[in-house]
């Protein structure tokens, strides 16, 4: 392994989780989700396999890529060490604890916080208490529904999850949230389905029940595993 890129890799993670949050605003919502669903495939490769470890990891570094030039992950990414990110033997393992990180709430979305402007325009879209939605489910929601938390606790579920008239969750939306990682990132899968897709020509969530499931899932798929 070349001596400049050796730990290069396990560097990087550490810096995303470091500085998750900062990641995530400079990205914007979509190119966020995109990364996450990056770092979960570079997660879930066999970590002997390291032509696959390579691919997963230079798909990670594409989207990091977008970051702003100032930011401190895009200037590791500059720096000489960070233009030969090779993985090493904990690669694999590293994502997998930074998406463990992921998966818990960011300390700025505790109980009680102030939502951003994004948040907002999604908090003000119809959904259900906690107790409507086990009650739609015949008990604990699945983890695939998008769970928001409301500003002053409780949680909220977005009502185009369910079917009309106290129907149960649509297949459909459970299969398109978990390709966008819901129950990582329930705000950037709130956002894909409340904005205006240019593969789908229009907005997701009212397009749904009127294209035929299969777009719906393709365009989620899309957004992964585009460039």
């Amino acid at each position: 392994m070349n001596e400049q890129g050796a730990g290069a890799a396990e560097r990087l993670l550490a810096l995303i989780g470091e500085h998750r949050d900062t990641i995530r605003q400079a990205l914007g919502e979509a190119r966020h989700a995109v990364l996450l669903a990056r770092l979960t495939a570079l997660a879930g490769t066999a970590p002997e396999d390291d032509r696959a470890v390579r691919r997963a990891l230079q798909a990670v570094r594409l989207v990091l890529l977008e970051l702003p030039p100032g930011h401190p992950v895009r200037r590791e990414l500059d720096s000489p060490r960070g233009m030969v990110t090779l993985p090493g033997p904990g690669t694999v393992a590293s994502a997998q604890e930074l998406m463990a990180w992921f998966s818990l709430p960011s300390p700025a979305r505790g109980p009680s916080y102030d939502p951003d402007p994004e948040q907002q325009r999604l908090l003000r879209e119809p959904a259900l208490s906690d107790a409507e939605a086990r009650d739609r489910c015949g008990g604990a929601p699945p983890g695939e529904l998008i769970r928001l938390r409301g500003p002053e606790g409780g949680d909220r579920y977005p009502e185009f999850q369910f079917g009309p008239g106290g129907g149960t969750p649509h297949g459909v939306v459970l299969e398109v949230n978990r390709l966008l990682l819901a129950d990582i990132d329930p705000w950037g899968a709130a956002a894909w389905w409340f904005s205006g897709n240019t593969w789908l020509g229009g907005t997701p969530v009212a397009l749904l029940g009127r294209l035929p499931d299969h777009r719906l899932v393709g365009a989620a798929r899309e957004l992964g595993e585009g460039e």
